[in-house]
């Protein structure tokens, strides 16, 4: 299975979810990789802290190859870290990502994610992918190398809004270069049960037909903790209520 997790907006909790649901696949046993493609590297923080990875050994080094012709390529294995936590291993992010960029998009290489996550297929039960917060290159080729998508939702205005834009973008991407890709469904976050609007816009989304994923993920300060930590809410307080409901999130995606 390979999921991205995707949402042009900022600040909706895209790499907290990512690297937790990812944690509590490979807590349950899978073997998982995790793709970090946004140039800020949230991700790759919350899963190594300021750890460097080796020489290369990151997502700038996997893409910076693609625009070099060599008889010597190196296999994607080498671009990829082990972490601290079992059967998690990472694609670490660089800053060099940005730069890339538009040299990646000349050449036409949006494909070429995909053809490598085929071929780790065998390597790994699971692979996780987290995106920049923008419809660019990197997140263009996840879209495209995925077969489900997860759309974070923070109750807010701004992201109601964006959220069809959202669908329709992913519809697109779908139609054009991967009729594979499903939206699995829409991750409520930082809900708060007592509060009138979030209530309001989540039952708003399933009144529209939207697929919103139960359970929600609940606000909670303990968050901060663990990304100061870099500990998943999984490893870091089990029994927590947030820990809870990421365990419980992912049982439900592993059903489908």
């Amino acid at each position: 299975m390979r999921r991205v997790v995707f949402n042009q907006k900022g600040g909706v909790g895209k790499s907290t979810i990512t690297v937790n649901l990812a944690a509590a696949a490979a807590k349950s046993g899978r073997k998982v990789l995790l793709l970090d493609l946004d140039p800020q590297g949230n991700a790759s923080h919350y899963l190594t802290g300021n750890a460097t990875p080796p020489a290369d050994a990151h997502a700038a080094g996997f893409f910076g190859q693609m625009l070099n012709i060599s008889l010597y390529e190196k296999p994607p294995q080498d671009y990829i870290q082990p972490t601290a936590h079992d059967k998690l291993h990472l694609l670490a992010s660089h800053p060099e990502l940005a730069e890339l960029m538009p040299k990646l998009e000349a050449r036409y290489k949006m494909f070429k994610l995909r053809e490598t996550l085929l071929k780790l297929a065998s390597d790994y039960d699971e692979i996780w992918i987290d995106t920049p917060p923008a419809l660019n290159f990197y997140t263009r080729s996840a879209l495209i190398a995925a077969n489900r998508c997860l759309i974070p939702f923070d109750c807010d205005t701004f992201s109601r809004h964006a959220l069809l834009g959202l669908l329709d973008s992913a519809a697109e991407i779908r139609a054009d270069h991967n009729p594979e890709l499903q939206i699995e469904g829409i991750v409520v976050n930082q809900f708060q049960p007592r509060a009138s609007l979030p209530v309001r816009m989540v039952q708003e989304l399933r009144d529209a037909g939207h697929p919103v994923l139960q359970p929600p993920l609940s606000a909670s300060v303990k968050i901060r903790e663990s990304h100061e930590r870099s500990l998943p809410m999984v490893f870091l307080d089990p029994r927590h209520k947030l820990a809870q409901e990421f365990s419980q999130l992912y049982a439900n995606l592993a059903q489908h």
